[in-house]
C-alpha cells in the first residue's frame, strides 16, 4: 500500500469517527413557535430563548443602540396570515423580521422583509417595512429565559410581548374584521339555501354589536320555526330583551329555561335569568 492510498485512508478514518463522534446536548438557547388566532387571522412567531445565567442583559450582553436579533441564533420572525394593523399602521400578509434596537428608556421594534438572517449580522434598514418606538416596563417577575407572548386579548386585538431580565415591551396588533363579517352575512343570508346555522350566527353576531336587531329577531324567530331547541329559544329571547320588547322576551325565555333545566344546561339557565332580570320578572 503506498502513502497516498494511507494517508486517504487515515484522512477517511478520522472524518468518519468526527462525525459519529458527535454528541447531541441540549440547545443553550432552544428555539420555540409560538401561534395565535387573532380575529380570523393566525399569527406565528418563530424565535430561539436565550437565558440570563447571572450576566446582565440590556445595556451590556444586549448593547443599548444597536440592533438586535431580538433572541438568539436566527433571526426572529413573525408571520401574519392577512393583512393586520401593527401599531396602527398596514401590515400585509407576509414573514417579517422582528428586530429591536433597545435602549435604557425606548426601544425601537422593527419589522424587515429579511426573516432569514443569522442574528443581525446582515441587517438592511433598506429592506425595514416599519419602526416604531415603545417604553419598556419592568415584567412582574424576572425572566430567566426571554419569552415572548401575546398578551391583553380581545377577539381581534392583542399585545406582543417581549421579555427578558427585568425588561418587557409590548405592541399592539389588531385585525380589523367588521366589514369582511357583515359582507360575508349579506351574502350568505341571501342564498336560498341558507342554513338554520348562518341565520344563528347572523343573528347573534348582530345581538353582540346591538345593530340591526330587527333583522337579528326575524332570522333568529326562522331557525326557531324549524328547530324547537332551548338554545334557539333563548336566541330570539335574549334579541327581543335587548330590543326592550319583553312581550316576545319573556315567553320564549320561559320555554328555553324549562328545556335547559331538563339539559342541565347551566350556562343557559343564567342567560335565561339575564332575560327575567332585564325584563323585570
Amino acid at each position: 500500500m503506498n502513502r497516498i492510498v494511507l494517508k486517504l485512508l487515515i484522512t477517511f478514518a478520522f472524518i468518519s469517527f468526527k462525525s459519529f463522534a458527535q454528541i447531541n446536548t441540549p440547545a443553550a438557547s432552544p428555539s420555540a413557535t409560538l401561534s395565535q388566532t387573532l380575529g380570523l387571522t393566525k399569527i406565528t412567531v418563530d424565535y430561539s430563548r436565550p437565558s440570563v445565567k447571572g450576566r446582565k442583559i440590556f445595556g451590556d450582553l444586549v448593547p443599548y443602540g444597536k440592533v438586535w436579533r431580538t433572541g438568539a441564533n436566527k433571526i426572529t420572525s413573525i408571520k401574519f396570515d392577512d393583512e393586520v394593523l401593527v401599531n396602527g399602521a398596514t401590515m400585509k400578509a407576509g414573514s417579517y423580521g422582528l428586530y429591536t434596537i433597545p435602549g435604557k428608556s425606548e426601544w425601537t421594534i422593527i419589522l424587515n422583509r429579511d426573516d432569514k438572517q443569522w442574528g443581525a449580522y446582515g441587517y438592511d434598514i433598506n429592506k425595514d417595512v416599519i419602526r416604531f418606538n415603545v417604553q419598556p416596563i419592568q415584567p412582574q417577575e424576572f425572566a430567566e429565559k426571554m419569552t415572548i407572548d401575546f398578551v391583553e386579548f380581545t377577539p381581534t386585538t392583542a399585545y406582543l410581548s417581549i421579555k427578558w431580565e427585568n425588561t418587557e415591551v409590548r405592541f399592539r396588533i389588531e385585525q380589523k374584521v367588521e366589514d369582511k363579517i357583515m359582507a360575508e352575512i349579506a351574502e350568505k343570508t341571501a342564498k336560498p339555501d341558507a342554513t338554520t346555522d348562518t341565520y344563528f350566527a347572523a343573528a347573534d353576531y348582530y345581538f353582540q354589536k346591538g345593530i340591526k336587531l330587527d333583522e337579528a329577531l326575524a332570522w333568529a324567530t326562522k331557525v326557531l320555526e324549524k328547530e324547537k331547541e332551548y338554545w334557539n329559544y333563548q336566541l330570539v329571547a335574549r334579541i327581543a330583551a335587548k330590543q326592550n320588547n319583553c312581550v316576545v322576551a319573556l315567553p320564549n325565555a320561559e320555554k328555553s329555561m324549562e328545556l335547559a333545566k331538563k339539559a342541565g344546561d347551566d350556562a343557559y339557565i343564567k342567560l335565561n335569568q339575564a332575560v327575567f332580570a332585564q325584563c323585570k320578572k
